[in-house]
């Protein structure tokens, strides 16, 4: 029979070996998990504008065709712009701001807690020689967080394409939001009515047609989805209006 003390120097030393070999397996793997997590935010950046990508080539294509960052207060001034590789202007780079913490830092600014300013990201992408403005979005839903990326065409108001994502919507209800049938509704609805003041788009309940909504400014809810198509509603909302500042100053110039 093994003695006490020997049971818990054993049972110690497993657990401290055990500990170390997965804190050394958390290192090896940390920076293949951060690059897969890059990867996946250029693929949808890129999915926006309706650019395939792979895991091999996305870095490629965003390179190609991702031509400016721009990083934006809540005045509508440039803060940071990257091109080409290197900084126009500023020092940080639009890819690398954390949408979410930025929220947060809003709420505090908004309420007076704090003097820092939110920061806001945009992607000027270049395809067929067109040029198109894209929007990452962040908001929440039924059971977590919901997000995306909205792509206006150039007069800064007709959208070119969305994309949508969730951490844990109810599959066949708010998850459909990431489906191709829920994103290719908003193809070519727009911002701005025609007064040109922001409206954004709303997601209907029940449906555009049945709604007093402009189909334009419009489309349908999810079914059974409610709380997620508000949020979606609210995410659009929100994050666009962020940059109708900016939209609106460089269309005059």
């Amino acid at each position: 029979m093994y003695s006490n003390a020997y049971i818990f120097k054993y049972a110690s030393i497993m657990v401290i070996l055990v500990a170390a070999i997965l804190s050394a397996a958390a290192l090896l793997l940390q920076p293949a998990q951060e690059r897969n997590v890059k990867i996946e935010k250029i693929q949808d950046i890129l999915r926006s504008a309706h650019i395939p990508s792979t895991t091999a080539n996305a870095e490629e294509l965003y390179k190609k065709h991702i031509t400016r960052e721009v990083l934006i207060n809540e005045q509508g001034e440039e803060l940071s712009v990257y091109s080409n590789g290197s900084f126009e202007k500023g020092d940080t780079r639009a890819f690398d701001v954390d949408v979410k913490a930025q929220l947060k830092v809003k709420k505090e600014y908004l309420a007076g807690k704090s003097t820092v300013q939110p920061v806001y990201p945009l992607f000027v992408c270049q395809k067929d020689g067109d040029t198109l403005y894209i929007i990452p979005m962040y908001g929440t839903g039924l059971w977590g967080p919901i997000w995306g990326n909205i792509a206006l065409k150039d007069d800064l108001n007709t959208v070119e394409g969305a994309t949508y994502g969730h951490k844990g919507e109810t599959p066949g209800l708010g998850a459909e939001i990431s489906t191709k049938e829920f994103e290719d509704e908003f193809l070519n609805k727009t911002i701005f009515n025609n007064n040109g003041e922001f409206v954004s788009i709303a997601v209907v309940k029940g449906g555009v047609a049945s709604s007093n909504i402009d189909a334009t400014h419009g489309v349908d809810a999810i079914s059974g989805g409610t709380i997620t198509s508000n949020g979606v509603s609210d995410m659009i909302k929100n994050s666009i209006g962020n940059y109708v500042a900016y939209f609106k100053k460089i269309k005059t110039i």
